[in-house]
């Protein structure tokens, strides 16, 4: 990547932002608002808690999966090329989603917008890097972070909105009219990019085979209660997603080019923030899954009132994501990444007080700022530090990566946390039941993000950039919920 490029500032540079932000943040936009909608949508198609577990298990999964894939396919065949197929793959299967007539036919077209973004939120970054000039790509993948981080702010409120003024169907409509903007705009725009030295050979076995390996093990995860942990199903399903995730850790070993190089977990702070990134992003995506559930089934909000009530923490780490990466590049990342999540848990411990009865500025709102507050002093240096300790040529593979990691965490945590809590089928529609196993998740995942701080407080180090050899690190892959680096939330 040379220094010719285009200029933040100019026309041409804002546009190619503008594309690229809408592209992400479309994607962005979706997952904030089925949170809110999971209730409306539970009692719309007569479904079980299990399917609403799918319904954000199967875009998560299929994201998951296939992200470092999409990444490594707009290398070898165009940017550009890549992003517009996952733009249009989302818009078509968003509206698939929004005429689904059952819970079944949501999923699979949930799994298929996953598939989208995977295609669509790792290139939006890497024609960011690709068409700007190096004195303004920080400035431009700062702006990038921060705006989209405006639209997962937008996500609550639009969601709510939406779905009292019309209907829950419309939360996947929307997404339409912003596909075809973003079409015009990027097919006028964007210059296409590819990478002259990407591997003509794709790990798509790679890939397939992290696929079902997690598939299996949600699928176990999610029908055990139900089924039986013995059933033979569950049973199958089981040996077959570990043992395909246990195939995966081999053939990326041998794989010359794989999709995810292991020699990155060689290097000390990157293994350590990936294993925090795990425990964090699972922790607090296990919570934000049942609080809408709780606030609309057992509290009586509407899902505008839930969707508006969750808006503080989005704000807070809006305005104090970027002091807490500065922070921690002046005082180093072990004391903020091991007081954020301790500072979250307590807040997330403080949310089991909300029940019947509970009102906002009394119960709600002091939560949700606690929690806020603990994700904004984490967020920002725990994924510098996963960047921070790799050289500059693979900090696109290891944004990717840790992106991954948070994606996976969050996936078997809106798995299992409802089985550790007791939430069964027959809980979602009991107001009393689900209050009752609420309160024990809030704890679960409360103690689960302490674990992370502390976990963080012993094992990272002061930065110190690995001189480890990655094998073919040419995808650029993107967070398409946290910002990248030190200097990308600074230029913010």
């Amino acid at each position: 990547m040379t220094d010719a490029g285009l200029a933040l500032k100019s026309p041409a540079g804002r546009w190619v932002l503008i594309a690229s932000v809408l592209g992400s943040g479309m994607a962005m936009l979706d997952a904030t608002v089925v949170n809110i909608a999971l209730p409306v949508i539970g009692r719309d198609l007569d479904t079980t808690f299990a399917n609403l577990q799918w319904v954000l298990n199967a875009y998560t999964l299929m994201l998951a999966g296939f992200l470092l894939l999409g990444g490594a396919l707009g290398d070898r065949f165009g940017r550009k090329r890549l992003f517009l197929t996952g733009v249009v793959w989302f818009a078509l299967a968003s509206m698939l989603c929004a005429v689904a007539p059952s819970a079944e036919v949501l999923i699979a077209a949930r799994a298929l917008q996953g598939v989208g973004a995977a295609l669509m939120t790792p290139n939006s970054l890497a024609l960011l890097e690709a068409s700007f000039s190096s004195t303004d790509r920080a400035a431009a993948i700062g702006a990038w972070s921060g705006l989209g981080g405006v639209m997962t702010a937008l996500g609550p409120f639009v969601g709510g909105w939406l779905i009292q003024a019309a209907s829950w169907r419309w939360i996947f409509f929307i997404n339409v009219p912003f596909a075809i903007a973003i079409v015009a705009l990027a097919s006028r725009h964007l210059p296409e990019s590819a990478d002259a030295n990407a591997p003509r050979h794709i790990d798509a076995r790679g890939a397939a085979l992290a696929v079902v390996g997690l598939a299996g093990l949600v699928n176990a995860l999610i029908a055990g209660p139900e089924r039986g942990w013995t059933s033979a199903g569950v049973l199958v399903s089981l040996v077959v997603g570990v043992a395909c995730l246990v195939a995966f850790v081999a053939s990326e070993a041998r794989s010359a080019h794989p999709l995810l190089p292991l020699g990155l977990f060689s290097i000390g702070n990157f293994r350590a923030a990936n294993l925090v990134t795990l425990i964090v992003y699972a922790a607090l995506t296990g919570a934000t899954f049942l609080l809408p559930i709780q606030l609309q089934t057992v509290v009586g909000y509407s899902a505008l009132a839930a969707g508006v009530s969750l808006l503080p923490l989005t704000v807070i780490m809006l305005l104090f994501s970027a002091r807490a990466g500065r922070l921690a590049t002046r005082i180093g990342p072990r004391i903020p990444m091991a007081l954020g999540p301790v500072v979250a848990g307590i807040g997330v411990m403080l949310l089991a007080r909300i029940g019947a009865g509970s009102t906002y500025f009394a119960d709600v709102f002091p939560a949700v700022v606690v929690f806020g507050a603990g994700l904004a002093l984490t967020v920002a240096p725990l994924t510098a530090t996963a960047l921070g300790s790799v050289r500059d040529e693979n900090a696109g593979i290891a944004s990717a990566v840790n992106s991954d990691v948070a994606r996976i965490g969050g996936l078997i945590a809106v798995a299992i946390l409802p089985v550790l809590a007791g939430i069964s089928n027959a809980d979602f529609n009991n107001a009393a039941a689900f209050s009752d196993a609420f309160h024990t998740a809030m704890f679960i995942s409360g103690f689960g993000l302490i674990a992370g701080g502390v976990l963080a407080w012993f094992t990272v180090r002061a930065p110190e950039i690995s001189e480890a050899v990655v094998s073919e690190p040419t995808s650029h892959c993107a967070l398409d919920a946290t910002p990248l680096r030190a200097d990308c939330v600074d230029a913010a």
